[in-house]
């Protein structure tokens, strides 16, 4: 079986700006796991790729697209 692809770059951005946009909207990680039974915390500190059902889900939450998640996002 083939390795996973990591790309920790990305994996690091995509924790930093869901970390931005919970506290923008004065959220704590308890609250996310409250509302959505999920460990945000290990999602923040980029501990684990996020799949992009899970970004999604974020996304829905925090009443943001994908799109405008992603904005400024850059991999290098």
């Amino acid at each position: 079986m083939k390795a996973q692809r990591r790309n920790d770059v990305l994996t690091k951005r995509i924790a930093e700006r869901l970390k931005e946009v919970r506290k923008s909207r004065n959220l704590t990680q308890e609250d996310v796991r409250f509302h959505l039974e999920m460990n945000i915390g290990r999602i923040e500190a980029a501990q684990h790729s996020i799949t992009f059902a899970t970004l999604a889900d974020l996304c829905d939450y925090y009443k943001i697209t994908l799109e405008e998640f992603f904005r400024g996002i850059e991999t290098h």
